[in-house]
């Protein structure tokens, strides 16, 4: 029977409301009169095609032109503190009455002593270098202008006289001559104080500064908590600059093993692997095991720990305590066994997924033997971090220096503040600290997706482009730096709020109560935990506009999608691969400081080796976390590509795979246990078939079968004589 038209107009309205429009292909046109094609002319289709390295276009442009013009007042508070003295005031220094020093100066109205030329005085002097306020991180004393630094130490004031009439240097006040020196009254605040240690100045900053570090050791102990004593401070120091030369060395090592032990997984990643899970496993089942052992132990033969006491007091002790060492025991083995067969579970039903996982640690070392280059990444991001972070620490010190002068109540020196709106400039630059910091390490993310994909997305790797590393970059700086913008923007708004309340907890420390400290804690906990979801999410949204070139929105929803759809893969991948890469970083860091002992071991002076191997230690996990910190990058898109792979493609022809030999075996083996498991259950079905066939007919049909027959009969007679 054939459908009539509305029949066949219902149907499609009922496939287009279940399936969504499909938006016509380029030979495609809108037939004039259908609602559906004028659906799709207007609609996007709901389920969208990943369309690898197909075209490209610029992405989330307004944001570019937002961060761009963020820029450009950074750059401009800069030029601010150029143009209004602070930047000068920072490098030759400035007296404590509003003089810079090495020029001529106009007069400063309220202040005395101002308007001095101090063209031949370059250096700035402190009558007391020592007195730090160690809240504020300044030196609270009276600064002069000077032509030259004390070299050698002055004890008395007739010192002072003859190194002014010598060196033409004046080391007390402006209006003190320096002849007067030995009499003069005002020489106690005026001049500095006795003895003025031996100084020499700062090869950029031209302050004197104390040749002898010791009166630095309050300021030391303020940072280093476990510093109380100058000799101690002496000491370690003098070791660090004793092992200089073993320091770089080791800081070499540590950067040549994450280099090889990047090259290495992929030849060990199964083995590596494995071990450590069934170390997991076993160490959990012996833990469990240990427990119950000692609760039963517990309660046939109890806990006799005093056997000097009598007998009474044993028993009345034992009665005491055995109730409630006998129930944490208790609690402890049963948290353990739930724990133990929760992970044997895990592990049950994710041991395919472990096998994805080696998998991808071996195609990502091929990866990085293809694309050598982004061994480099690390060094690139760090260059550019290092860079913009002095930048950075310059201009928040040209700021310090830069505003109107103001006397300081206090002290009665004159301080250079920024005050009205211009207070908010300090803020201004803060933020701009977190969101171009985040930009950096979003263009290394969205700089080895793109180069990631290309490898993936090229079914033969021996037509690889040239240098990918470099198409990537090109990429990202031509279509994709809106993109890259966004999301740096949308972590820096999680984790400016976490930097404050941090600061606040820091500085509410000691005065808070318990509830207001926990409710910080947990606002602090839960932002972070936000922050790295958040930066895996736009992690895996950059690798999806390396691969659609989409928008920063549209990226992130389909890579979520995709995400959800392997949640279990997820969480195995990033549950198993952070374990072994947290454990590769451990090796290095441990290796590291053992060739350190083996080097430094010629030095007898044990305490001399504590501040070399902090460093060492330091360095070297700092290294493996940058290069270790790539390989899980590259993983995670691996990963995301592979899931839209087998998503789209089934290996038939015209639907070929674009993955990698050890990714397409994984597949296989996969399907040749589906379909096992699918003729398995095929022929439960045909059993239950047979059996239902075979089953004998109930007595209530044999009962209705002679009516049946009757009703039949009487049926066919009226149909072949109506009349």
């Amino acid at each position: 029977m054939t459908p009539s038209p509305a029949d066949r107009a219902g149907r499609e309205r009922r496939e287009h409301s279940l399936l969504g429009p499909a938006r016509p292909g380029p030979a495609q046109s809108c037939r004039p009169g259908c609602a559906d094609c004028a659906c799709a002319c207007v609609f996007q289709r709901t389920k969208r095609e990943w369309r690898p390295l197909e075209d490209r276009s610029c992405t989330d442009l307004p944001w570019f032109l937002l961060f761009t013009v963020f820029c450009v007042g950074m750059g401009s508070i800069c030029g601010f503190t150029i143009v209004t003295g602070g930047a000068a005031r920072l490098v030759f220094g400035y007296d404590s009455y509003g003089n810079t020093c090495g020029q001529r100066n106009e007069p400063i109205e309220g202040v005395r002593l101002t308007g001095l030329d101090h063209t031949d005085r370059k250096f700035v002097f402190f009558l007391d270098p020592c007195n730090i306020d160690i809240v504020q991180r300044k030196i609270k004393s009276v600064a002069l202008c000077v032509s030259l630094c004390p070299a050698k130490e002055l004890k008395t004031y007739e010192d002072l006289k003859r190194f002014a009439m010598v060196n033409g240097s004046e080391l007390c006040s402006y209006e003190l001559a320096a002849h007067k020196y030995p009499g003069l009254p005002e020489r106690i605040d005026k001049c500095p104080k006795l003895p003025v240690p031996p100084s020499k100045p700062l090869p950029v900053f031209n302050r004197c500064t104390p040749v002898d570090v010791s009166c630095y050791a309050k300021f030391a102990e303020a940072v280093v908590t476990f510093v109380g004593d100058s000799s101690v401070l002496h000491r370690l120091i003098a070791g660090v600059a004793a092992s200089k030369e073993i320091i770089i060395g080791l800081c070499v090592l540590a950067l040549a093993l994450s280099m090889i032990l990047m090259v290495i997984i992929r030849y060990i990643s199964a083995v590596l692997v494995w071990i450590l899970t069934s170390l997991v496993v076993l160490g959990s089942l012996a833990g469990t095991g240990v427990l119950w052992w000692l609760y039963i132990d517990h309660r046939l033969y109890g806990n006799d720990t005093s056997p000097k006491l009598p007998k009474e007091a044993k028993e009345e002790m034992k009665a005491e305590l055995s109730a409630d060492s006998g129930q944490a025991l208790l609690v402890y083995a049963v948290s353990a066994s739930v724990f133990t067969i929760i992970l044997l579970l895990l592990m049950l039903f994710m041991r395919k997924r472990v096998a994805l996982t080696i998998a991808l640690f071996h195609v990502a070392g091929k990866v990085f033997i293809h694309l050598p280059l982004l061994t480099l990444q690390p060094f690139v991001t760090f260059l550019a971090l290092l860079l913009f972070w002095i930048y950075w620490i310059l201009v928040l010190l040209f700021l310090g220096t830069s505003g109107n002068p103001e006397q300081n109540e206090e002290t009665g020196l004159t301080e250079f503040r920024l005050t009205g709106p211009l207070q908010y400039l300090t803020w201004y630059h803060a933020v701009g600290l977190v969101w171009i910091s985040e930009f950096i390490l979003a263009c290394q993310q969205m700089t080895v997706a793109g180069a990631v994909v290309t490898y993936y997305f090229t079914r033969d790797k021996n037509r690889l482009p040239v240098t990918p590393i470099l198409s990537s970059v090109l990429r990202l700086v031509r279509y994709h730096l809106g993109t890259v913008a966004k999301g740096s923007f949308i972590i820096t708004l999680v984790k400016i709020p976490r930097l404050i309340l941090m600061y606040i907890h820091n500085q509410l420390k000691g005065r808070e109560n318990v509830c207001a400290r926990l409710l910080l804690k947990m606002c602090i906990c839960c932002l972070w935990c936000l922050e790295k979801c958040l930066n895996y999410l736009n992690q895996n949204a950059y690798a999806a506009t390396a691969i659609n070139s989409t928008s920063f929105c549209t990226s992130a929803r389909d890579a979520f999608v995709i995400l959800v759809e392997n949640a279990l893969r997820v969480a195995t991948i990033n549950a198993i691969g952070d374990f072994v890469l947290f454990l590769a970083k451990i090796l290095i860091m441990t290796s590291t400081a053992f060739a350190g002992v083996l080097l430094l071991n010629y030095q007898r002076d044990y305490t001399e080796w504590l501040l070399p191997l902090i460093i060492v230690c330091l360095f070297s996990f700092l290294v493996a976390h940058c290069f270790l910190s790539i390989f899980e990058i590259v993983v995670d898109v691996l990963f995301l590509c592979f899931a839209i792979d087998t998503k789209y493609n089934d290996g038939t022809p015209g639907k070929e795979f674009f993955m990698d030999k050890a990714l397409m075996e994984f597949v296989e083996s996969s399907r040749r246990l589906g379909r096992a498991a699918e003729r398995g259950r095929s022929r439960v079905k045909e059993a239950v078939s047979e059996g239902a066939e075979m089953k004998p007919m109930p007595a209530a049909h044999a009962k209705l079968r002679p009516l049946s027959q009757k009703l039949s009969r009487r049926l066919h007679r009226v149909l072949t004589h109506p009349y």
